[in-house]
């Protein structure tokens, strides 16, 4: 049974300053919160309509499916929600391609972003402090249980790329990705998705790169950052395996 405490904690840790006071943050579904138990991360509480879960018996709160809905964000409530404690990020593997998010807003976006990463084995993730929250739950269900296998840190983007050997971004205008010398390691920066890199991250990068338009007019503004990220990671992943 649901009590009000655990409702108003559940419902708290919609908050970003919540999640970051506590440490935890929610997950909804069966998929996405299987994926966070198969990989060994903490539940706090595993409130769910399904005995199945019975076997996390120190976690376990067997509810209604009218007390799921009361907590739920979802329009459709899935058997399972779960509450669990935010892992400790590990150090960034320098050795490989790290991409980087210079102030993403969009909670869809990033959530998408996330599940590419772990699509092209791109390890590491790096996002400005002023990036959506990686644990929003709109992010935890766009990415599917990809957080699980992506090491995702937030910090200034500076230091970062002034440490990088290459340190590339990605434009409207700059190199285009099928002309360019993609490098095996190294950061990639994309940056908001109203303004684009700013300017003092810009003014750090050794190499501006661009997807080329190639429709006769030539009259699409942008392309979505989500789509923009698969696209660069489509061509560096065929450039690795072709080396």
């Amino acid at each position: 049974m649901l009590t009000k405490n655990q409702t108003k904690r559940i419902l708290s840790l919609s908050k970003k300053k919540q999640r970051s006071q506590e440490q935890m943050f929610v997950s909804e579904g069966v998929k996405v919160t299987q994926e966070f138990l198969d990989a060994q991360y903490e539940p706090i509480e595993i409130f769910s309509t399904d005995s199945f879960y019975a076997q996390y018996s120190n976690a376990f709160v067997h509810i209604s499916t009218q007390e799921l809905s009361k907590i739920s964000s979802l329009k459709t409530p899935n058997k399972v929600l779960a509450i669990f404690c935010i892992p400790k990020p590990k150090p960034i593997d320098d050795s490989a391609l790290i991409l980087a998010l210079d102030d993403l807003n969009n909670p869809g976006n990033l959530g998408t972003i996330i599940r590419l990463c772990d699509w092209f084995g791109i390890r590491d993730l790096v996002c400005s402090p002023a990036t959506v929250d990686c644990y929003n739950s709109k992010v935890i269900q766009a990415a599917m249980g990809s957080h699980t296998r992506v090491n995702i840190n937030y910090t200034a983007l500076a230091p970062l790329i002034k440490s990088a050997d290459n340190a590339m971004g990605t434009f409207m205008e700059g190199t285009s990705v099928y002309a360019s010398n993609f490098p095996n390691s190294g950061i990639l920066v994309f940056g908001n998705e109203a303004n684009g890199i700013s300017e003092n991250i810009s003014s750090l990068l050794t190499e501006k790169l661009s997807i080329p338009r190639f429709g006769a007019f030539k009259k699409t503004e942008s392309l979505n950052v989500a789509n923009a990220v698969s696209i660069f990671l489509s061509e560096y992943r065929r450039r690795s395996t072709e080396t």
